[in-house]
């Protein structure tokens, strides 16, 4: 079975995200900045905020066992938005390209429902994905298999008619076993080739 849809993540695929490119600016010294994101404001630690947790429940914890990192922590809420450094033009000019051939897109993210909006408002290209399943909406985030289910119940679609596109190694292996077509997103060069091999563009 061949693809007739793109499903596409969001962050570091469409738009680029990296909590440093926010917090390089509190912490001018690099190894001050990665000793903060690695021992406090860690990834794993935000990943309940893709579950649905809100942001204010979540730094208010942090804050309580890092008291001395309380404003550094809050910024990861209040100053989301310096996290992004704007899109990625390879990729906004594929959802162009496939659009103009009438191939269906969706989205499929890990993010909160809290940042859902300012997120899609980042880019036309989002304007351009037909429907979106977003984790902290949902309360189920990749790679849990069930995700990749409801994307397939909620847009009507086989598994073997979605091409996936993903950075992350670990998500694409999942939506691999599940029966997707997958694409893993690591030079933006390689995206047109990558769809051009599967006859959409």
């Amino acid at each position: 079975m061949s693809p007739r849809a793109v499903v596409w993540d969001f962050g570091n695929v469409i738009v680029r995200w990296s909590p440093r490119t926010l917090y390089s600016k509190i912490f001018p010294d690099p190894v001050a900045c990665d000793r903060f994101l690695s021992d406090v404001c860690t990834l794993a630690w935000h990943t309940p905020t893709d579950c649905g947790v809100t942001f204010a429940e979540n730094c208010a914890a942090l804050a309580a066992v890092h008291p001395q990192h309380e404003a550094e922590i809050w910024a990861w809420h209040r100053r989301w938005d310096e996290m992004f450094s704007g899109a990625i033009p390879e990729t906004e000019a594929a959802i162009e390209a496939l659009h103009a051939r009438g191939v269906a897109q969706y989205g499929l993210s890990n993010i909160s429902h809290e940042t859902l909006d300012s997120t899609l408002a980042m880019s036309p290209a989002f304007g351009r994905l037909t429907g979106v399943v977003a984790s902290g909406v949902e309360g189920v985030m990749k790679p849990d298999p069930a995700i990749y289910r409801l994307t397939c119940e909620r847009f009507g679609l086989a598994p073997g008619e979605v091409l996936f596109i993903d950075d992350s190694a670990r998500n694409i292996a999942a939506a691999h076993a599940f029966g997707y077509d997958t694409h893993h997103f690591t030079d933006p060069a390689a995206l047109r080739p990558a769809l051009e091999a599967r006859g959409l563009l």
